[in-house]
């Protein structure tokens, strides 16, 4: 095994090392600095550059350099902390984060941005302690002084007089062979022996033991290592060649150790802060009982779990078209329902596999509105709520960059100056709340801010400035969706942060894309409320089935909101061919899916069809359908990737009679509906002289 089967462990370390960098830095008190923190900070750094000279990352391991010996002054008192200092420190970290990229895409980093940020620490190191920070140099084991004459002997060694010992305590067999292995990439592995309890590894060459232990430490835990500088006698070395074990050197006359060789000194780790201040016991147990496993495998195992639903519905389907009378037919529904019932809770445990909380994604806006604000002059407070709640992976990496364009558009548009704030009687301090929480099988994840809120007259003048088409009587929350048009922006001038009338589009395509919708709440000089609906998951949905003409359709049912049989007296024809249904005082706009999908053989009186209401895109609609077979769980089939794009359908499903049911898309319907209205051809609802004629507008 090459060392390079460790790469993306180390990279994913990193990562999580670098994020927690950031968020220490964050929350970092300049005026009373915890130490605790500090200390983080220092190890976090200390670790990437560990892992980076390991494995050859030579740009990353010396920014981190540069910069850990700039954190050591900071955690030592030697360095006073400011606002500037740490956004600094924060613009390393980002450059860090660039070169561990580079390195994961083969490529290398930017030599530009490294020799920049080096030059800007070296310069604060010389300005604020009056040093230059040391050049990084392959370190060399640092030694315990246990005896002091035979320990200066062993640091004057040369690597050719001397070998480290490698101690590994309570290690199983499979991984003291891998460990093996990866030392032999090292150096030249002299001699190895022991048992489980200790196994020990003599091993020479140019390497560190800080080299050692990054490597070790992505298998075992720091504790289960102990390393040990050892003195090699030329007789030694000799009888290492023919295959026996190297001898180790007698032990000076004043030191007896019967466990480890005298002449062994172990390496020093004491004095590192980052080794006193180790997790405890306790925690190290609750890391080694997770696995990192790959989300391809995840996913093999979800689309597995998606063919045996498929499965167990068509054995379902199956033992119900049995004669309930036939023998043994009831020990078969008995069974059946056993399995109906292990493989909903075999599904619910593998999705959850998937699922993460949200803290995943809230974690990285306190950066997001530091330097935003920052830019803007303004003065905000983060609040993040529901941070345990847990979504669906793949939904996670693809809700980042629209909650991102929200966050960022409502620190823009939405708080005001902190003057401006202090004349209205608000606080100075914006306050911005991120929320997640969990209604039903959807996922809710507000944007909530008590800035000035959104003008509606401000708003429809713009629009109509855009060749937009609008009226005075839209309700506010279509109003409010106007932002949502491509090119619209109210900004009175073009920043870095906004105006330039692009990405609000782009949100709402991206949460449609995940099967979801936004919807805002306002309140003019009180502040604004962006709210995003998303389902759990994408992989499995708990869906409506529903029947027109001799097709079978899918209804999510987290769209469905109630059924009901039209009445002739609620049906209103309106200009333009539109007809819309009367639901308690409110009028909505009726797709007869027959029409739109041109399927045969359906109903075609809307007194004799089902009127499903279905919300989507925060408005409501009533769909015409023949029949409501039931509720049942559907297994998701992208249709892009087998077939292509469908308008009116998101995706599709495999029922149990084998048979492929389409999952509609409530808006893409309506679109739908309507562009074959403005293409002239003609949706023609059945005798529309049949409905009322509607004086509305």
């Amino acid at each position: 095994m090459d060392i390079a089967d460790f790469f993306d462990t180390f990279f994913e370390e990193a990562e999580e090392l670098l994020a927690d960098m950031e968020q220490h830095l964050l929350e970092l008190d300049v005026d009373d600095p915890d130490s605790e923190q500090l200390n983080a900070i220092f190890r976090a750094a200390h670790s990437i550059k560990g892992g980076a000279g390991t494995f050859g990352f030579s740009v990353l391991q010396k920014t981190t350099h540069i910069f850990e010996n700039l954190l050591d002054h900071a955690r030592k008192g030697e360095l006073t902390l400011r606002a500037d200092l740490v956004d600094t420190f924060l613009e390393a970290k980002d450059i860090m984060h660039e070169q561990l990229d580079a390195y994961r895409n083969e490529e290398e980093p930017n030599q530009e941005a490294y020799e920049r940020i080096c030059q800007t620490l070296q310069q604060i190191a010389l300005e604020e302690i009056g040093q230059t920070l040391d050049a990084p140099a392959a370190p060399a084991p640092t030694v315990e002084k246990k005896a002091s004459a035979s320990a200066e002997a062993a640091e004057s060694l040369s690597p050719s007089e001397r070998h480290l010992l490698v101690a590994l305590l309570n290690v199983n067999e499979k991984d003291r062979t891998l460990l093996v292995e990866e030392l032999e990439q090292l150096g030249e592995v002299k001699s190895h022996s022991g048992d489980e309890k200790r196994y020990e590894v003599a091993l020479t060459g140019d390497v560190s033991a800080d080299d050692i232990e990054a490597v070790m430490c992505f298998i075992i835990e720091p504790e289960q290592i102990e390393i040990s500088v050892v003195e090699v006698e030329e007789d030694a070395t000799a009888s290492s060649d023919v295959g026996a074990p190297a001898p180790i050197a007698e032990a000076p006359a004043d030191v007896a150790e019967p466990a480890v060789p005298a002449a062994a000194k172990p390496v020093d780790k004491a004095p590192s802060p980052e080794k006193s201040a180790k997790p405890a016991p306790k925690k190290a147990v609750a890391e080694s009982a997770s696995i990192r496993v790959s989300v391809d495998k995840v996913d093999q195992i979800i689309n597995l779990v998606g063919e045996l639903i498929i499965t167990q519905s068509m054995l379902d389907q199956t033992v119900s078209d049995l004669d309930d009378q036939s023998v043994g037919n009831s020990s078969l529904q008995n069974g059946m329902s056993l399995l109906q019932r292990n493989a909903r809770d075999l599904q619910e445990a593998v999705m959850s596999i998937r699922m993460i909380p949200m803290e995943f994604v809230f974690s990285r806006f306190p950066r997001v509105v530091r330097d935003t604000a920052g830019k803007l002059g303004k003065e905000i407070e983060l609040i993040t709520e529901g941070k345990s709640t847990e979504l669906d992976k793949s939904l996670v990496e693809r809700i980042t960059d629209p909650l991102t364009h929200l966050v960022r558009n409502s620190l823009d548009h939405g708080v005001e100056m902190p003057d401006e704030r202090e004349a209205l009687g608000k606080p100075r301090v914006g306050k911005l709340v991120l929320s997640a929480r969990h209604q039903g099988g959807n996922i809710l994840i507000e944007v909530r801010d008590d800035g000035a809120g959104m003008d509606r007259d401000r708003l429809l003048a713009k629009a109509r400035e855009n060749g937009l088409n609008v009226s005075d009587n839209m309700s506010d929350e279509d109003v409010f969706q106007l932002i949502f048009a491509p090119g619209f922006s109210t900004a009175k001038e073009v920043t870095d942060v906004s105006g330039r009338g692009v990405g609000m589009d782009v949100v709402k395509r991206n949460i449609q894309g995940m099967g979801g919708r936004v919807e805002i709440q306002s309140k003019k000089g009180e502040g604004t409320n962006t709210r995003i609906v998303l389902p759990l998951t994408l992989a499995i949905l708990d869906g409506m089935s529903i029947k027109v003409g001799s097709e079978t359709f899918i209804l999510p049912l987290s769209t469905v909101l109630e059924s009901l049989q039209p009445a002739k007296g609620d049906m209103y024809a309106m200009a333009g061919d539109d007809v819309v249904l009367k639901v308690r005082d409110e009028y909505l706009p009726v797709i007869a899916i027959h029409e739109v999908l041109d399927v045969e053989n359906a109903i075609t009186d809307p007194t004799k069809s089902i009127a499903v209401i279905v919300q989507g895109e925060g408005r409501r609609y009533a769909m015409l359908v023949d029949e409501l077979i039931g509720q049942q769980q559907v297994v998701v089939k992208n249709l892009e990737d087998n077939y292509r794009k469908v308008p009116g359908v998101s995706a599709a499903t495999i029922l149990g009679d084998g048979s492929v049911a389409l999952i509609l898309d409530i808006t893409g319907l309506h679109r739908l509906s309507r562009a074959k209205k403005e293409a002239g051809k003609q949706v023609n609802y059945p005798h529309l002289s049949y409905y009322q004629e509607a004086e509305l507008s």
